[in-house]
């Protein structure tokens, strides 16, 4: 009988330690990415409902600092550097902050993420951008607290807020132009010096068409002013195998000295080893 007990409370303990009942959460969590000409801009935060509850004024007071959403901090995260009302925003993650009033909020963009919930104290040095925006009433009831991207273009978007009847829109601007710019000027000027190095270099690993890479790497050469001793190192292993010794030799020295100045070990043995391995005298 004894035995029966402790296997019934055995089971009951295993039962309680094992079962779990999962809920909704009163605040869905919600998470939005959405490509903004070509920056990556992803929202992160909880979603709390009216519930039947007066909302702006009662229970996110005006003039306070609000969370701009429930539980963790509201997160926006930027791939590129944004410019938000005039404000120069690095790339990186911010929390976001509110402080409602009937006709404009303060929108604070926050560089510390780690609170849960609004701060105590807003530490001016960590305020990255404050904007003022507008507010417009909306003609229904918005049951759940909303953040989305509006008015999208190729250059910006305006970050919307919307609850109860109340909508809020800060504007935020993506560097496309440049980016596109940036590109196009580089692909117009064809390969870098590192293109035609890390050609040339894949080349001689392969064993793949080795005058070619001969080829790419006196172009990259020619437009490096001051060629690294690994460059060199690599370069030398190229005439090496297509047989000119005598310029395998040279460069492996000019690879050996700026070794040496570099305080390189490694790359010292392997070109001493080289120069030996080919008759250097």
């Amino acid at each position: 009988m004894k035995k029966l007990v402790l296997f019934t409370f055995a089971l009951t303990l295993m039962f309680s330690v094992n079962a779990q009942i999962e809920t909704p959460q009163p605040s869905s969590f919600t998470k939005v990415e959405q490509v903004v000409g070509l920056t990556d801009v992803t929202l992160e935060y909880s979603r709390p409902s009216m519930n039947g509850r007066a909302i702006f004024g009662s229970l996110v007071p005006y003039g306070k600092v609000w969370r701009a959403g429930a539980n963790k901090n509201t997160m926006i995260t930027f791939s590129d550097d944004v410019v938000i009302a005039g404000n120069e925003l690095k790339a990186g993650s911010y929390a976001i902050f509110v402080t409602p009033a009937a006709k404009s909020w303060e929108v604070i963009f926050y560089s510390d993420t780690n609170n849960w919930g609004t701060p105590e104290t807003i530490d001016a040095a960590k305020v990255s951008a404050k904007v003022s925006a507008k507010t417009y009433n909306v003609p229904m009831d918005i049951e759940t607290w909303t953040i989305g991207f509006d008015n999208l273009t190729s250059g910006s978007t305006d970050l919307g807020f919307i609850w109860e009847n109340t909508y809020v829109a800060v504007k935020i601007e993506v560097p496309t132009a440049k980016t596109v710019t940036a590109s196009i000027e580089k692909v117009m000027a064809g390969p870098s010096a590192n293109d035609y190095y890390a050609a040339a270099v894949y080349n001689l690993s392969e064993g793949k068409d080795l005058e070619k890479a001969k080829e790419w790497m006196d172009k990259a050469m020619s437009m490096i002013k001051e060629p690294m001793f690994y460059q060199l190192r690599k370069q030398s292993l190229l005439y090496a195998a297509l047989g000119d010794k005598k310029n395998a030799i040279a460069t492996a020295k000019e690879s050996l000295a700026k070794s040496k100045e570099a305080g390189n070990a490694d790359y010292v043995k392997m070109n001493e080893d080289s120069l030996k391995e080919w008759g250097a005298k």
